[in-house]
């Protein structure tokens, strides 16, 4: 039988998480003897090997096809991959990584409360200003779908590289579209999330390529992480 590859997060809560939620359905990952291996095995299933890759390479690499599953965020797959280009699959939504892609504008934006206002004030902006309204967001391809599906188009995005909030703050983007758990780092930064303005509820995913959809196992995996508690 073919070995597949299950790539899982390779350090952090997230890892440890996913062990937890593995092993819950009867699915033990065995490491090699030293910690510092990035190849394991998968206990439960008969040849699936474990790689342990950062949640922004499993995105990817299930895009690519280089690895057969995977369980990452949502909102990382996503933005790797537009769900219309049926690249991967999730198997299972997981009980865990919870948080929600948003857009927000300053709080003293008091007209502005859903991306019908946002694209009323792009207009104005750009009256203004001669530029378009700036958005900054480490979730580019997730942003350009969200905002066209809205019809928003008077803007332009400013990749970001550190912290997403502080961009209005430090004026180089008026809006912002970023991952959030509780509201309270958007608050803290004079932010509000618009009423429309949910791109994603994320969480993490078990995901599939198409190689590794087409192969019995991926039915297994799916039921045991379906599995109630």
């Amino acid at each position: 039988m073919k070995t597949l590859t299950l790539a899982i997060p390779s350090k952090g809560r997230l890892m440890e998480q996913t062990a937890e939620t593995l092993e819950a359905a009867g699915l033990r990952i065995e490491r090699p003897s030293t910690d510092r291996g990035y190849r394991g095995l998968l206990k439960g299933i008969e040849d699936i090997e474990v790689a342990f890759l950062s949640a922004a390479e499993i995105a990817q690499n299930l895009r690519e096809g280089k690895i057969d599953f995977g369980i990452t965020g949502a909102d990382l797959l996503w933005e790797k991959s537009a769900p219309q280009e049926n690249l991967v699959s999730v198997l299972a939504p997981l009980d865990f990584g919870f948080a929600n892609v948003v857009v927000a504008v300053p709080e003293c934006w008091l007209d502005v409360a859903s991306m019908a206002d946002l694209d009323e004030v792009s207009e104005s902006f750009y009256a203004r200003h001669g530029r378009r309204l700036r958005v900054a967001t480490k979730y580019l391809n997730l942003t350009r779908r969200f905002f066209a599906e809205r019809g928003v188009t008077g803007y332009r995005i400013v990749e970001s590289l550190g912290a997403t909030e502080g961009a209005p703050v430090a004026g180089t983007a008026e809006v912002i579209v970023d991952i959030t758990t509780t509201g309270s780092t958007l608050a803290a930064n004079h932010l509000k999330v618009l009423d429309d303005g949910i791109i994603l509820r994320s969480s993490a995913v078990l995901a599939a390529s198409p190689a590794g959809l087409a192969d019995p196992r991926a039915v297994v995996l799916q039921k045991n992480l379906k599995k109630p508690k």
